[in-house]
């Protein structure tokens, strides 16, 4: 059986080009897993899709991860992308994985910290 895991990645950000750097490094987490044989879920990228929640808007973004933690239960752990560093939803997403007893992993994608550096510069 293929092994299902959650993807904890930054996405909130102050302006949109940093959004949008958080966006495709969310993309390169699920396809490092879809390449690990793993069927990954990344509540972030579907919630925020433009017509579902907006991720600015308080109320929504709690709903939108309330939501994502809804299936942490049936997956068999929580992975959690690192590279761009941790986030306060990522860390909601460690604190409800916690509580649980759900198996987290710290996952790197070669060439994504020099790429965070890059952008912050």
């Amino acid at each position: 059986m293929t092994r299902r895991v959650i993807v904890e990645s930054p996405y909130g950000a102050p302006t949109p080009e940093r959004i949008a750097l958080h966006v495709r490094y969310a993309r390169a987490a699920l396809a490092d897993c879809l390449r690990r044989g793993e069927a990954p879920y990344a509540s972030h990228l579907l919630y925020t899709q433009p017509g579902v929640l907006r991720d600015e808007v308080p109320e929504e973004r709690e709903a939108g991860i309330l939501a994502g933690f809804a299936w942490r239960e049936a997956a068999d752990a929580t992975v959690l992308y690192v590279d761009l560093g941790i986030s306060r939803g990522m860390e909601w997403g460690i604190r409800d994985a916690e509580r649980i007893g759900h198996p987290l992993e710290r996952r790197t994608i070669p060439g994504w910290a020099q790429k965070a550096t890059d952008a912050a510069e």
